[in-house]
């Protein structure tokens, strides 16, 4: 049986995903809160340093993030390099699977996720631009996207990525 999960857009990088019971936020920045809707959130995807969303991520059990990043807000983040991961017990009773995915050079430190498990999609957070260099490492390494979430001023265009990645679903930010 396939596990509920939800895509929800809040504006810009910002989404809220919710996977088995597990809600998780990606990139709470650029100045342009939205309202997140009701229950709280286990997990902070962060693919880069920021100042906007500290009060939110001080709340949040976990912040996955670059080791820059860790050094910066403390406790409650943990860098997860490219091609690592960690899994998560789903309130459902099934895992949620993060792995840190390279993300496009830039300024600064930035990463990206896959978010997978035996009975959800495969979910690609690209944390910015993304080159064809950096889609096709991710597609090698993760044969099964189903959904890639990708900046709409990126490098890649919706059907160039999802050629790439193999993806049906892309959704462009």
């Amino acid at each position: 049986m396939r596990s509920t999960t939800t895509v929800r857009l809040i504006g810009g990088p910002t989404l809220v995903i919710g996977v088995g019971g597990l809600r998780l936020l990606t990139d709470p920045a650029d100045g342009r809160p939205g309202p997140i809707g009701a229950g709280p959130i286990d997990v902070v995807l962060l693919s880069r340093d920021t100042q906007d969303g500290h009060e939110l991520l001080a709340q949040v059990p976990l912040v996955l993030t670059t080791s820059v990043c860790t050094e910066r807000l403390g406790r409650s983040a943990r860098a997860l390099p490219p091609w690592y991961h960690l899994s998560l017990p789903r309130p459902d009773g099934g895992e949620l699977r993060i792995t840190g995915v390279p993300a496009q050079p830039g300024p600064g430190e930035v990463t990206g996720f896959v978010l997978s498990g035996v009975d959800t999609p495969a979910i690609y957070l690209s944390g910015g631009t993304v080159s064809p260099d950096v889609a096709e490492a991710v597609a090698q390494r993760c044969p099964q996207i189903d959904i890639a979430v990708l900046p709409a001023d990126g490098a890649l265009t919706g059907d160039q990525a999802a050629a790439i990645l193999g993806s049906p679903t892309v959704i462009l930010t």
